[in-house]
């Protein structure tokens, strides 16, 4: 399942410091490892009914810290399988942005970006340039960079999916080129 190159859908915009426990309360995350019967408690510990409401596309933007707190990765996998096509916030907690790379949730850091999107604002993610645009003024908001093989594992689908199709991990091939240079 490759991530489209661009993104596009209404913003959710929540606050600094959303924990793992506001996302999927740990008693939730210890009933199940299906991530279709996680979805229906996403976002539970700020609105029970999120997922009701939460369209297919829609994109979170969120401050700093987004993702505090356990290392599990129910929470980002929650997050995707609610429908979130990708995860914009000022900062993340490293566990989470990592897991969101090995599901193939795509995280974007940019910074200031919360004070800039209003709630249910249409934004555009682009997943190639690394950039996020708000509709309505066509602004662009560039986030902070990351590798290359890093974007490509999460644009097809992540770990596993990656894996699956290439029959290696995106490191050993940086590995391998580095030994024969």
């Amino acid at each position: 399942m490759t991530i489209p190159a661009t993104l596009q859908g209404r913003a959710w915009v929540w606050p600094d410091n959303v924990n793992t426990d506001i996302i999927i309360p740990f008693r939730f995350k210890a009933r199940t490892n299906d991530p279709v019967e996680m979805a229906k408690y996403a976002m539970y510990g700020f609105d029970p009914e999120f997922y009701k409401k939460v369209k297919q596309g829609d994109l979170f933007v969120a401050g700093r810290n987004f993702g505090g707190g356990s290392s599990r990765e129910q929470a980002p996998v929650a997050i995707k399988y609610a429908g979130v096509a990708a995860v914009v916030a000022e900062s993340f907690a490293r566990i989470f942005y990592r897991n969101s790379f090995a599901i193939g949730l795509p995280a974007l850091e940019v910074p200031g970006i919360s004070n800039e999107v209003k709630q249910f604002e249409e934004l555009e993610v682009n997943v190639e340039n690394w950039s996020v645009k708000r509709l309505r003024d066509g602004r662009v908001f560039q986030a902070l960079k990351v590798p290359g093989f890093l974007r490509n594992l999460m644009r097809e689908g992540g770990l596993v999916e990656y894996y699956k199709r290439h029959k290696t991990f995106p490191w050993e091939q940086l590995q391998t080129a580095a030994a024969t240079a």
